[in-house]
């Protein structure tokens, strides 16, 4: 990132960039490194396809792969490649989905194994600074391409389907880029649109980890809960890296009030926090390895290589790393995300609040009652999208594609997750602050204090029984500022 642009230079992308290119207001500049590695790909594919078959270039796809393609059909076949696979289904995927799409595809033929001609970078540049879209339907790729998504990029390009602009889609012709036959396959032939989704994902899922660690600080502090299982020695006799980091934040966040303990053990919403949270920072850490390591590779097939002159027909179309590695944060997900529900229980309760149940105004009060309903709503989501991707099977293309790792379908349960979890975790920071509120009690200084004034700046605070959707969704969009005062 530099001064307001990223540059897509094929070796140094990352998820965060991803995500500014997606949703923020940055221009993306194609570095000339990025270009002349494309080029020189491109040269040394047209002079191995003149030689010997090179699939896609000089064949069919899929089952047809023992199909030459004549010369005098090689002009008509790429095209008649890209309108056969423009052929994805249901409503279109957010536009922040498509844009972090086409940052990753350039990206990609930057790094200079697909050998498509260089001049489509300039085009994509274009695409994304005039803020045009092509239309990607969610349906279409099962992990192994995102054939459909990207041969819609292809026609936009060649101005056979109009570019969508604006709130409303509007149809808009745009620059185009005279894609040439030849480059079809190699075109389409990747993961870019999946990819994009998986680093919007898991930087999101990244940024809510931090936060939930202060939100389940404020309640810590206003259930008055122990901070003994968050000490140091704790955590040496156990020391996974993700809950060392976990205890060590909460004792941070904490270290500005050390009262006395109502308890000698509480329950496992705070006692195996660490333990709890540390597995989903983790998979979370490794799931944004995983796929930063993917948009940076030239993941091409055949893989163009430059140095050796040659093409490798290959299997590194298949993100198999990037579904497994989703499928698990989402598992880990739904394991810290269930001890904040818990949490969120305990700041009902008398016993741990001294307020009245469910820190009604009376006795008799609903109070925060239905937030249990909304966050066990927002988990039962988190739950089911939780299962593995990875466990469904596919045979295509008359058997040749005989397996597919659906990690299409992992990013995309991802995302989902993720905005169930947010709610879900909204839901906890309402009660905790509401908690302290009630109690007229707040951390003394350092994040913690700072967390709970914005808290306060920004949530309602009344306790007569009312509505509290809009708490609830104000202190959803609280979450990324609460994230940032993550020690």
């Amino acid at each position: 990132m530099e001064n307001g642009r990223i540059v897509i230079d094929g070796t140094a992308l990352t998820c965060a960039e991803v995500v500014r290119a997606a949703r923020g207001d940055v221009t993306v500049y194609i570095s000339p490194d990025g270009v002349e590695r494309a080029a020189e790909a491109n040269r040394v594919a047209a002079e191995v396809a003149a030689a010997q078959p090179v699939y896609g270039r000089t064949t069919g796809v899929g089952a047809n792969r023992v199909v030459d393609v004549e010369w005098e059909d090689a002009d008509a076949h790429g095209l008649r490649l890209l309108r056969s696979h423009a052929s994805g289904a249901g409503p279109l995927v957010a536009p922040e989905i498509v844009r972090a799409m086409l940052t990753v595809r350039a990206n990609q033929i930057a790094a200079g194994g697909s050998g498509v001609e260089p001049g489509v970078l300039g085009a994509l540049a274009d695409v994304l600074n005039l803020g045009l879209l092509p239309p990607v339907p969610v349906h279409g790729a099962i992990g192994t391409g995102d054939l459909t998504a990207l041969a819609s990029t292809a026609l936009c390009l060649l101005g056979e389907r109009a570019w969508l602009t604006g709130p409303d889609g509007a149809p808009q012709q745009g620059p185009g880029h005279r894609l040439r036959s030849a480059d079809a396959l190699a075109f389409i032939s990747s993961n870019a649109a999946t990819l994009g989704e998986a680093a919007l994902a898991v930087a999101d899922l990244r940024e809510l980890l931090a936060a939930s660690t202060v939100v389940a600080a404020l309640s810590h502090f206003a259930v008055r809960a122990s901070t003994e299982p968050y000490a140091q020695q704790v955590q040496d006799a156990c020391p996974h890296p993700g809950q060392r980091d976990a205890a060590a934040a909460m004792r941070a966040l904490l270290a500005f009030d050390q009262p006395a303990p109502a308890r000698i053990q509480d329950p496992y919403g705070y006692r195996a926090f660490p333990q709890v949270h540390g597995p989903a920072l983790d998979a979370a850490a490794y799931a944004e390895r995983v796929v930063a390591r993917e948009i940076n590779a030239a993941a091409e097939n055949p893989l163009v290589d430059v140095q050796g002159r040659t093409v490798w027909h290959n299997g590194n179309f298949h993100t198999a790393y990037v579904g497994l590695a989703l499928d698990s944060a989402r598992a880990a997900l739904f394991q810290t995300m269930a001890l904040a529900a818990a949490r969120l229980g305990t700041l009902a309760e008398p016993s741990f609040t001294g307020l009245y149940p469910f820190q009604g105004e009376t006795e008799a009060s609903s109070g925060i009652m239905i937030l249990e309903y909304v966050a066990h709503s927002c988990l039962a989501d988190v739950r089911r999208l939780a299962t593995p991707a990875a466990l469904g099977s596919a045979v295509l293309s008359r058997g040749v594609e005989e397996h597919a790792g659906f990690s299409t379908q992992s990013a995309r349960a991802t995302t989902d997750a993720v905005a169930a979890y947010r709610l879900g975790l909204g839901c906890e920071l309402v009660a905790a602050a509401r908690a302290l509120r009630m109690q007229g009690r707040a951390p003394s200084g350092g994040p913690l204090r700072a967390a709970l004034a914005l808290a306060d700046g920004v949530l309602d605070p009344r306790v007569a029984d009312r509505p509290l959707d809009a708490d609830i969704a104000a202190a959803a969009d609280l979450l990324p500022r609460l994230a940032g005062l993550h020690p």
